[in-house]
């Protein structure tokens, strides 16, 4: 079940037991866009969404990340929060990486065993 997602915007959507928690994503699709990825900003308001991705690293970045790791069905298998300058290791399973501000992840219910769904919004 392959994704084929373009750069753009969309919501990632997180189900809890209260209820689902919409918030705005980017998605960065083209090695060009996740290269740059959260490159040069001082925020991030909702998430980024590096498509195909197992790893990530905060050098050169501006403020501390929550970062989500999805196997290919958007599961979460793993969250870290990364201060800059940091590499991160490989995960195996991983096929996507959800970025966003450090410390928002766990209000929005993102933990290990959570499903996301990405709904993109089109032009």
């Amino acid at each position: 079940m392959g994704r084929h997602w373009s750069d753009g915007r969309g919501k990632l959507v997180v189900q809890g037991a209260s209820g689902a928690v919409t918030v705005p994503l980017e998605l960065a699709t083209s090695y060009r866009a996740r290269a740059k990825g959260l490159l040069g900003r001082d925020a991030i308001d909702g998430a980024m969404l590096l498509s195909p991705a197992s790893s990530v690293h905060t050098f050169r970045m501006r403020f501390p990340i929550d970062v989500a790791y999805l196997d290919r069905n958007l599961k979460v298998i793993a969250v870290r929060t990364m201060r800059p300058g940091r590499l991160g290791l490989p995960r195996l399973r991983s096929r996507h990486v959800v970025e966003a501000g450090a410390g928002v992840m766990a209000g929005w219910g993102v933990r290990v065993g959570v499903e996301v769904l990405v709904s993109v919004e089109r032009e």
